[in-house]
């Protein structure tokens, strides 16, 4: 059938109004797993520092006669004093009066919501720089202060790799991270497997702690869900459904979660205790207006 003369039709039509969703989405992702996980405290120094305690060695001969007239004086346990150093970190933003005042789509052109999209976005790369395998950095004049990253904190209880070597601190055994860790050649890179997770959580577990929580990224996290002898991958076939995926392991130590995070670097599985790791503030988030 034709179309009559003179129809207006809506493919030669020059002011439809585009149906356009008025909430924009956003796709990035601004799921922080490992600021989630350990909290966060205030400070009041671009310098901030804590104790670090080792007990001493449990002792199988601690035994004294009835009546012992002098005792003699243990050594006592001090701790050690770690640091790490603030950073600074902004987003600028400009929207003109124009803007500010047309009617756009979900309002993307105003200021309050462009500065709600670099809230977002600065969260973001907090959790990456906290997970960056980066050595700390006093600053200067013209030199910005650097945070030290989790794998610049990691000394002990570690699985590298040969070329692998651990981060060192500024004193001789306190201090904030003064050098990285060193990585693995990309020669030696080896994919994550069970007896090596085990034996981290094994170190970790000898060494006081008390891990919950396996931090890493898309592929180490497949390769974790693969792991034989603890996954029976099976299909469920009235809810049409198959299951291939880890996200607990039971442990002899304890069970841990096991978290993919967009922001861990990819050669890394972080097994974590997130009682001993804070996010530390000493200033709050705030906007300041350009005059």
């Amino acid at each position: 059938m034709g179309v009559t003369a003179n129809t207006v039709q809506s493919y030669s039509s020059t002011t439809l109004k585009d149906d356009v969703q008025e909430a924009l989405i956003s796709i990035s992702p601004t799921d922080t797993p490992f600021m989630s996980a350990i909290g966060s405290r205030n400070i009041d120094n671009t310098l901030f520092e804590w104790g670090e305690v080792t007990l001493t060695t449990a002792a199988v001969n601690n035994s004294v006669i009835e009546g012992e007239a002098a005792p003699g004086n243990d050594a006592a346990t001090l701790p050690k004093r770690l640091s790490n150093y603030t950073n600074l970190s902004d987003k600028v933003v400009e929207v003109s009066s124009t803007a500010e005042a047309v009617d756009g789509v979900g309002d993307a052109e105003s200021m309050a919501k462009q500065v709600a999209y670099k809230l977002k976005e600065l969260k973001r790369d907090m959790e990456s720089m906290m997970l960056n395998n980066a050595a700390g950095v006093a600053g200067a004049s013209g030199t910005a202060r650097v945070t030290a990253g989790l794998p610049a904190f990691i000394r002990t209880n570690a699985a590298r790799g040969t070329g692998g070597a651990a981060p060192t601190l500024s004193g001789t055994t306190a201090g904030f991270p003064n050098a990285a860790a060193t990585d693995a050649s990309n020669s030696n890179l080896r994919a994550i497997t069970e007896a090596i997770l085990k034996g981290v959580v094994a170190d970790i577990w000898e060494a006081g702690g008390d891990p919950s929580i396996v931090l890493c990224g898309a592929s180490n996290k497949q390769t974790i869900s693969g792991f034989s002898g603890i996954n029976t991958q099976y299909a469920d076939v009235e809810k049409r459904t198959s299951y291939q995926a880890i996200d607990f392991l039971v442990t002899d130590f304890g069970t841990l979660k096991v978290v993919p995070n967009r922001f861990t670097r990819a050669r890394d599985v972080h097994v974590i205790d997130p009682n001993y790791a804070r996010v530390a503030y000493l200033a709050n988030s705030f906007t300041k207006a350009a005059c």
